[in-house]
């Protein structure tokens, strides 16, 4: 065999070793789902950020994963171009390596090192993986668009978080109803101890801003973590509150802004307080949780690793270079002017305390799409939701379509409020007539408060009169699969019913409610009338359901149109 023919047999030889090697790793974090643990030990590339915001792409960076102690130094990375051998360290775990190391730890966790790469084309690219003289992974990418970080198959801004379903169960669970019971909100933030971290939207309620600089004087720890671009501006209102919030001890204020948002909206609503967790689908404001205009629902878990689980959200959120402190944010804002809510809502469902059989937090967008796909397509006899809005073009609205195809008895909530109105009007006659057309037991109408709260923000739903979702995510595409945004699963036949009772009071716009003694008097004179006109007029509580279950206070009023 001459040299050329030795030559060309090795060249052979390396290339079917690099094409097998390719085989094998197209299922890796970088192109793919594999995990580098389960990989069998092996070093693989689980990020690549090929199209920095900066000026000739610095800042350019490659994500691997050290399952075991790995001297860097035998390795090397190559493209089609460029060998380029890794430093001289020995490493364990997730490690970045970056041409400007600096940059890099304002976007990644975990340990950054300064390296030389090979060029990351924006065209695209495939990198090769080397160890010890052998290829242990490989991955390739096209099209990177720019600021993004190429992930587990897709592109995605860096410092977005990957958090999974968090689950506990037996724990202690009060849920609530806004605007009758505003008073838990305050009295959980009140018996702060060690830490309050609060995310929402939007901020204005003196009261609330109030409890926290409380709870900062008794030496709490207070962080505030608010949304800077929400729709129609930050208000003046708000900038009020928060600046007296940033400048009481103990308290910071923090403020998600600016091109490198990882998420369009943060649009969660949560706090954590010491190890419970309060979830809700209302914002920090009079109108939502002071209990001054909208229909919400609520939960307060007091579990501590549920509390740790969403503390870790807020800590990713409030910790990343989106993250401006209150005075540089203000410094730079113009603020609009303030919607003040003042009404008052009678006090009809009073919170529930139970032991809740199970509950979890599902972060949007890491897993908010996938649970409640799950939670719809898991319902076997009924589902109930209510909801500000729901776009047709979602999986959840398919997935509720195809419910009620299989013989689920599904009804459909949603706001009557003046701005969604129209809107929601035409989904409404949407999905009636296709209801009739295909004769399935759905039925769909707007909320009518008949004074009983100012319009409806609710977002959530019941499933099998045990399943309930309580939280931020509205149903439409940007909340699921973009916005930040939290969300409890709450499995307990007690807490179902509590909402399933709150739902019928919503669907039958509530209960009319007469003086006793007229009753009387309407009973006794046209009795005859009413046995032939088939009505029902009884002694019921204002949040019984149809049964009449038992409740705080007792009324008297018309029972109404059944939701079921």
């Amino acid at each position: 065999m001459t040299p050329r023919t030795r030559l060309a047999a090795r060249l052979a030889c390396a290339l079917l070793l690099v094409a097998c090697v390719s085989g094998t790793v197209a299922g890796t974090d970088a192109g793919g789902e594999r995990d580098p643990v389960a990989a069998g030990g092996t070093p693989t590339v689980v990020a690549l950020y090929p199209n920095p915001v900066l000026p000739n792409d610095a800042g350019e960076f490659v994500t691997v994963a050290l399952p075991e102690e790995t001297h860097l130094g035998r390795c090397t990375l190559a493209d089609d171009e460029k060998t380029v051998s890794l430093p001289n360290v020995t490493v364990r775990g997730r490690v970045t390596l970056s041409t400007a190391p600096n940059r890099t730890r304002a976007l990644v966790s975990g340990r950054v090192i300064e390296s030389a790469l090979p060029s990351l084309a924006n065209a695209g690219e495939r990198l090769v993986l080397v160890c010890g003289g052998r290829v242990v992974d490989a991955a390739s990418y096209t099209d990177a668009p720019s600021g993004e970080v190429y992930a587990r198959g897709e592109w995605r801004s860096p410092g977005r978080t990957a958090f999974d379903v968090r689950s506990v169960t037996d724990a202690s669970t009060t849920v609530f109803a806004l605007p009758d019971a505003p008073d838990v909100v305050t009295d959980a933030l009140g018996a702060a101890e060690r830490r309050v971290l609060l995310g929402g939207y939007t901020f204005t309620s003196t009261r609330v801003a109030a409890a926290l600089r409380d709870a900062a004087g008794r030496g709490v720890r207070v962080h505030v973590l608010v949304e800077g671009g929400p729709v129609g501006g930050v208000s003046a209102r708000e900038a009020t509150v928060l600046d007296r919030l940033a400048a009481a001890p103990n308290v910071t204020v923090t403020v998600l802004d600016g091109p490198h948002a990882r998420y369009p909206f943060h649009h969660a609503k949560y706090a954590v307080v010491d190890d419970a967790a309060l979830v809700t689908s209302e914002n920090w404001d009079p109108s939502g949780v002071g209990g001054h205009a909208t229909r919400g629902w609520g939960a307060v878990v007091d579990d501590a690793a549920l509390a740790d689980a969403l503390a870790a959200v807020h800590r990713a959120d409030s910790g990343w270079i989106d993250g401006v402190a209150w005075p540089s944010y203000r410094a730079n804002a113009t603020f609009q002017p303030p919607h003040p809510a003042n009404a008052t809502y009678p006090s009809t469902f009073a919170p529930l305390t139970t032991t809740a059989d199970r509950v979890s937090l599902v972060v949007s967008p890491d897993t908010s799409k996938r649970a409640l796909v799950g939670f719809v397509r898991n319902a076997t006899e009924m589902l109930a939701v209510e909801q500000m809005e729901f776009s047709p073009d979602t999986a959840l609205w398919n997935e509720t379509l195809a419910a009620a195809g299989r013989g689920v008895r599904v009804r459909v909530l949603l706001s009557g409020a003046w701005y969604a109105r129209e809107e929601n009007a035409a989904l409404v006659a949407r999905l009636n007539d296709r209801a009739r057309r295909d004769g399935l037991d759905l039925r769909a109408k707007l909320a009518d408060s008949r004074g009983r709260y100012g319009h409806l923000h609710v977002k959530g739903a019941i499933a099998d009169g045990e399943r309930v979702l309580v939280g931020s995510v509205n149903w439409n595409a940007n909340a699921v699969t973009a916005n930040r945004e939290t969300e409890l699963v709450v499995d307990d036949p007690a807490v179902g019913r509590y909402y399933a009772r709150l739902f019928g009071a919503d669907w039958r716009g509530g209960v009319w409610t007469l003086p006793v003694a007229l009753v009387i008097a309407v009973l006794c004179g046209v009795g005859g009338a009413c046995a032939y006109l088939r009505r029902e007029i009884a002694f019921v509580r204002a949040d019984a359901g149809a049964g009449g279950a038992a409740a705080e206070t007792d009324v008297v009023g018309w029972r109404g149109e059944e939701w079921e």
